[in-house]
């Protein structure tokens, strides 16, 4: 299966620009931390995927053969098996929810989904996103507590200069914005692998570096609008495929803000209010796939969000860079 970040050396989904390791125990590389790194890495990246368009069958292929389940029950019981004994029941239950789920697609596979075709998966894709941004689920974060057009150009500086800070920028490849939800939950995908990374070969000094950053991401952004979106797609979606993602995608964001420890401020259904932005040429605030021309691309420059991107791009922590 084919990620959005290329795949480099050692494993590490990113275009490597520095091969310096340092030689590790096989004990610290089979260490508990490191497979939570790895379990939750995976599990970021099976539902990045799911929400992109489909322009292949390659997505499709990898439901229908029953590998998405798989390696997601195989990603959940490494990370159940490596967390720490917890006296919270809340995250025994969590997981067992998660684990629900897949069983969930599996059975919509078997029954449904194995005799789909890409343009079945698309249409799909299509009643639930729409062509345009669907504003009853948009998968936007600057769509949610942006009343202004000033405020998603702020929110949109903010992801681009994680990005920035990390050395990854948006595949040419992937015609989605900054702030779509699969671009989000790739780069969490990406840090977490980084931890694991940084726990073999960096130690733990630069393995904090990336936790924090993981942790701020998700306090800051994917912990504060994604309970109120995955709310908003199961109702669009009603059922099939991405209502059961929707479900998914809840419980695991659940998980991780209390895995981290952290405590975001999400939006409620109040606070949704999408900025309008009526285009000077008449045109309409379209779909991240025309990003390049749409008004949101416009007024970043503007108001100098998009310097974020601009700036010359600083090593990370491991040395590493990529595109994402």
């Amino acid at each position: 299966m084919e990620t959005k970040v290329r795949e480099g050396q050692n494993g590490v989904n990113v275009r490597t620009t520095s091969s310096v390791t340092k030689q590790v125990s096989s004990s610290l590389k089979d260490s508990p931390a490191v497979e939570r790194a790895l379990s939750r890495s995976k599990l970021y990246l099976l539902m990045s995927w799911s929400y992109l368009y489909p322009e292949d069958d390659e997505f499709l292929d990898y439901l229908q053969s029953g590998e998405f389940v798989e390696d997601g029950r195989a990603a959940l019981n490494s990370l159940r098996e490596a967390l720490p004994p917890s006296g919270d029941p809340e995250v025994g239950e969590t997981l067992e929810a998660i684990a629900e789920h897949f069983n969930a697609v599996e059975e919509w596979v078997s029954s449904e989904g194995i005799n789909w075709d890409i343009q079945d998966l698309r249409d799909e894709h299509r009643r639930v996103f729409s062509n345009v941004i669907a504003l009853d689920c948009p998968p936007y974060e600057t769509l949610f507590g942006n009343d202004h057009v000033f405020g998603q150009s702020y929110v949109m500086g903010d992801i681009a200069g994680f990005y920035s800070a990390f050395g990854v920028q948006l595949s040419q490849d992937i015609h989605e914005r900054l702030d779509h939800l699969s671009v989000e939950l790739e780069f969490l995908h990406f840090l977490a692998y980084k931890e694991s990374y940084a726990l073999c070969h960096d130690g733990t000094e630069k393995q904090k570096t990336v936790l924090d950053a993981e942790k701020k991401f998700v306090k800051e952004h994917v912990g504060r609008w994604v309970p109120l979106f995955s709310g908003m797609l199961k109702k669009k979606a009603e059922y099939g495929f991405y209502k059961m993602i929707a479900d998914l995608t809840s419980q695991w964001v659940a998980f991780e803000v209390s895995y981290l420890g952290v405590t975001p401020q999400p939006y409620s259904e109040t606070d949704y209010r999408p900025a309008n932005l009526v285009s000077p040429e008449g045109q309409s605030f379209e779909c991240g796939a025309q990003d390049k021309g749409n008004e949101l691309s416009l007024l970043m420059n503007e108001v100098g969000a998009q310097s974020y991107l601009d700036k010359e791009k600083p090593e990370s922590s491991t040395g590493q860079s990529g595109t994402a």
